[in-house]
């Protein structure tokens, strides 16, 4: 459930608090008094474009925060837990866009992104804006609708998976029977470049040996005279370094009988000595071992000259070799496949099995989603003013089918001024639109997950009895979740639980949105004005107790 909104310098806004309450609140106000704009802040905090429009005049960034309690959102926590975010049954989500357009969003101080913040915003709050109908003319939106209504989008996704496996099968027979010349001559190439590479036996570890023994037998006579010279300074020569050391140790040694002073500098000097007698050691084993091998050395020269020639004629650096070989192995096995025109068939026939049965699975499940939402929204079209009016949704079928199933998914109305069933776009006017939307609504959102609904006036078009319907289904709907209606007629803001008040004012200059939360005598005011405009008289007033209910 939503909690709490933090709004700062936000369009009109400069610094704005709401803490929201459980069931069914309205907002109202005067008609561009910026009511939408605390729907637009919601949306931008939960993950909707953001530019630099959005930020107050004159002031250097715009920041929404939301606050929401998890305790009956288990989606979210989840998404939370898996994604590695503390969550301690709350979130705080937090979005920013400075004077630049730049966004930043956040999950509890985490830094995220927008499309994170989108993810976890899915599982939280359904916001349907003033002009959803608009959208629901169009048989893509509809079919989305209908999909999610009946939770059909994880077997939608696998649909659309095999699809997708099909097509590529489909593809790479059709390539391979229109090519079959042009593979061959690929695969043909690259049979020899394979073998060139194979019998060149290469890789990187052998590289940097030859290059490490190379370096090692071209500066052998170096070595050899640099070992000597180290051995006849340190131990062979007259004035040897190890003989001398030691003299100096026992000599100190003996003398620190007078001085204990001296026994430390005799101790290290022994300890020198015994490293210094290692060294010599290791000296002498490494002169026995290095030795002169001019045929090695040619050996090596020519290994190193054959790994370049080859590189040269790839045009890639020599460590690469090893890689391309890969690839050019993986390309010809590839291209093996595609030469065998029997078995790419038979891939993507069995490719075009599997999502046919899986298409038909998710037809038979819409076709029963489609009867149920049909029977569902003719029901509340009856409350509506829409008497005798039926809603049903036609499943229409496409031929080889598509990423998203067999069918494309069209509402239709029957029975509106005596027409047979006919295309949602074509049968109803604006009004009519307007309350069949609603009725979709209504029925799609009283199944849906997310704990917390907006409507930002969707009953525009809809006036006298309708809108106390309308007022009672949000209602209703309220007993189950958390509603939030932004609305301008009366009959629907009294039957609201709580209600807020949106004014606009001019402050320092400025125009500024304000938000009040009424009590009873200021709602009962705020009802008055809905129905009575500039003058509110006692009989409008009396006619906003009844509405409300109050004595």
């Amino acid at each position: 459930m939503l909690w709490r909104l933090t709004i700062r310098d936000f369009v009109l806004v400069d610094r704005l608090e709401l803490e929201f309450q459980t069931g069914f609140g309205t907002l109202t106000g005067e008609t561009g008094a910026g009511k939408s704009i605390l729907v637009d802040a919601l949306a931008f905090a939960l993950g909707e474009r953001a530019d630099s429009g959005l930020i107050r005049a004159a002031c250097e960034r715009a920041e929404v925060s939301a606050e929401f309690d998890l305790s009956d959102s288990l989606a979210a926590a989840t998404w939370l837990q898996e994604h590695d975010l503390d969550s301690q049954g709350t979130l705080l989500l937090r979005r920013v866009v400075d004077s630049n357009g730049r966004s930043r969003a956040y999950l509890n101080g985490s830094p995220v992104t927008v499309q994170q913040l989108r993810e976890i915003a899915e599982s939280l709050i359904d916001i349907h804006g003033q002009h959803a109908h608009q959208s629901l003319l169009r048989s893509e939106a509809q079919r989305v609708l209908l999909d999610g209504h009946a939770r059909l989008e994880p077997l939608l996704a696998e649909v659309a998976a095999a699809w997708r496996k099909w097509r590529a099968a489909k593809e790479a027979l059709e390539a391979a029977s229109d090519g079959v010349e042009a593979l061959a001559s690929e695969r043909e190439q690259l049979d020899w470049q394979v073998r060139e590479l194979q019998a060149l036996a290469f890789s990187n570890d052998q590289w940097q040996a030859l290059n490490e023994e190379h370096k090692r037998l071209a500066h052998a006579a170096s070595l050899v005279e640099g070992a000597q010279f180290a051995l006849q300074v340190l131990a062979e020569g007259e004035a040897a370094c190890d003989t001398r050391v030691a003299s100096v140790a026992s000599r100190l040694d003996n003398l620190s009988e007078y001085d204990p002073a001296l026994l430390e500098v005799a101790k290290l000097l022994q300890s020198a000595q015994a490293e210094l007698g290692e060294a010599i050691s290791a000296l002498r084993r490494y002169a026995n071992r290095v030795d002169l091998e001019p045929r090695r050395l040619g050996e090596v020269e020519r290994r190193i000259e054959a790994v370049l020639a080859c590189a040269r004629k790839f045009r890639c650096a020599p460590g690469e070799l090893p890689d391309l070989l890969d690839r050019w192995q993986a390309r010809l096995s590839l291209l093996g496949e595609a030469a065998d025109l029997d078995t790419l068939a038979a891939r993507a026939a069995t490719t075009r099995e599997e999502y046919q049965q899986l298409a038909q699975v998710l037809s038979g499940k819409r076709a029963v989603a489609a009867e149920q939402l049909g029977r569902e929204v003719s029901q509340v079209m009856q409350q509506l003013a829409l008497g005798g009016g039926r809603f049903e949704v036609a499943l229409l079928p496409v031929e080889a089918g598509n990423a998203g199933g067999l069918e494309q998914v069209e509402f239709r109305v029957a029975g509106l001024a005596g027409n047979a069933p006919r295309p949602l776009a074509k049968v109803a006017s604006g009004g009519e639109i307007s309350r069949i939307s609603l009725a979709i609504q209504v029925v799609t959102s009283q199944a849906a997950s997310v704990p917390t609904l907006i409507f930002d006036e969707v009953d525009v078009g809809i006036g006298g009895g309708v809108a106390e319907v309308v007022g009672r289904l949000l209602r209703e709907l309220g007993r189950q979740r958390q509603v939030l209606c932004v609305t301008h007629l009366p009959q629907v803001a009294a039957r609201a639980n709580w209600q807020w008040q949106v004014s606009k004012n001019t402050e320092a200059g400025e125009l500024r949105s304000r938000v009040a939360v009424l009590d009873v005598d200021a709602r009962i005011e705020e009802i008055a004005r809905m129905l009575g405009g500039i003058e509110i008289t006692p009989l409008t007033r009396q006619h906003a107790r009844e509405m409300l209910a109050i004595d």
